[in-house]
C-alpha cells in the first residue's frame, strides 16, 4: 500500500513524498521507509531509527534507551526544549479542564510530570483533594523516577497517586469505563502500534470522558520547519553527547518523533478510534513544535 492510498504516515500535507524526502535531506536526515498502516501493525515491518530497527522491535529498543535516560529524562528534556518543556505540559493540564474528584489515567507518564501538573492544578484551581493520578509506564526505570520525584509529597501520602509497569497498547489491568481522564504525553511516538494504544484508550474511558495527548508535531512554516527539523536530526544528538555523552540514545528518541505523523493525519486517526474531536481537533504549541489533542469519548445512549 503506497503512502497516496493511505496518508497516515504523509508528514506534511501538500507535499509530495518526494518533496519531504528532500526536505529530510536539506535536513540531514537519512530516509525512513513507515508509508502504510500496514507498516505500523507489523505487517510490512518497514524500519525505524534509518533503516536498523524492525517495527516489531521498537518496543524493546525504546524500552532500553529510557533504561538509560530516566534519571535525567526531564532536566535534559527541558534543555533540549530550551526550557519550554514545563510550560507546553502545564497549558496541556490547564487544556484538560479537569472536573473536582476526576480520575487521572496518565500513560507512559513514568516521570510524573504530567501528575504533578495535574494534581498542582487540581488544588490551586478546583481547590480539590479528591482527584487522583494512576500513573503506567512500560519501563520500570521511569516508574522508579517518578516515585523518586512524588516521594514525601502529600499526594503520596494521601495515596492520591498509584503507579504500575504496563503496556499502553493494551492496557490489560485497567477496567472498561473506569477512568475520567486519559492522558499520555510524548509516548505515542514511540510505540510500535499507536493505533491499539488509541483503542485501550477508548475502552477504559467513562463514556463523556475526556481524552488528552500531547505529542511533539510537524512545523508546516517551511523555513521554521526546517530549522526544526535539523534542530532534532542533528543538534539534539549533538548537545546530548557534549553534555551527557549519550548522543546515540537522544538521536533514537528524536528520529521516532521525526517520523511520527503530521497532526492533521494523527487526529484523523483518533476520530477512527471512535473520539468526538472538535474543528480540526488540535492544538499547536509554539507553530507545532508540540501538539494537543483534546477529544471526548461520546456518551451512549441505550
Amino acid at each position: 500500500m503506497s503512502a497516496t492510498a493511505n496518508p497516515f504516515y504523509a508528514l506534511l500535507p501538500g507535499l509530495s513524498r518526494q518533496q519531504y524526502q528532500q526536505q529530510q535531506q536539506v535536513a540531514g536526515l537519512r530516509t525512513t521507509t513507515r508509508s502504510s498502516i500496514s507498516d505500523i501493525t507489523g505487517v510490512n515491518n518497514s524500519s525505524l531509527y534509518n533503516d536498523t530497527v524492525p517495527i516489531t522491535d521498537k518496543g524493546q529498543v525504546m524500552d532500553k534507551v529510557y533504561c538509560k535516560v530516566a534519571d535525567r529524562y526531564d532536566t535534559v528534556l527541558n534543555v533540549l526544549s530550551l526550557f519550554m518543556n514545563t510550560m507546553w505540559k502545564r497549558r496541556f493540564v490547564q487544556r484538560m479542564a479537569p472536573a473536582p474528584g476526576a480520575r487521572l489515567l496518565d500513560v507512559a507518564g513514568g516521570t510524573c510530570e504530567i501528575a504533578k501538573h495535574y494534581l498542582e492544578y487540581q488544588d490551586s484551581v478546583n481547590r480539590d483533594s479528591a482527584s487522583s493520578v494512576h500513573v503506567v509506564d512500560f519501563n520500570e526505570h521511569m516508574l522508579k523516577a517518578g516515585e523518586a520525584r512524588l516521594g514525601g509529597t502529600p499526594w503520596m501520602r494521601e495515596g492520591r497517586v498509584t503507579f504500575a509497569q504496563g503496556d499502553a497498547e493494551d492496557l490489560a489491568n485497567v477496567p472498561d469505563n473506569s477512568v475520567d481522564i486519559y492522558s499520555i504525553s510524548a509516548g505515542m511516538h514511540n510505540l510500535a502500534h499507536p493505533e491499539r494504544a488509541l483503542s485501550a484508550a477508548y475502552r477504559v474511558l467513562k463514556p463523556g470522558g475526556r481524552f488528552a495527548c500531547l505529542e511533539y508535531g510537524h512545523v508546516d512554516t517551511p523555513l521554521f520547519g526546517s530549522v526544526c527539523r535539523w534542530y532534532l536530526a542533528k543538534a539534539v544528538p549533538m548537545i546530548s553527547q557534549l553534555l551527557y555523552k549519550d548522543g546515540k540514545s537522544y538521536e533514537r528518541l528524536a528520529t521516532s518523533v521525526l517520523n511520527f505523523p503530521h497532526q492533521a493525519q494523527f487526529v484523523e486517526a483518533i476520530r477512527r478510534a471512535g473520539f468526538h474531536m472538535p474543528g480540526r481537533g488540535y492544538e499547536l504549541f509554539q507553530c507545532g513544535m508540540m501538539v494537543a489533542y483534546i477529544g471526548t469519548k461520546p456518551v451512549v445512549k441505550i
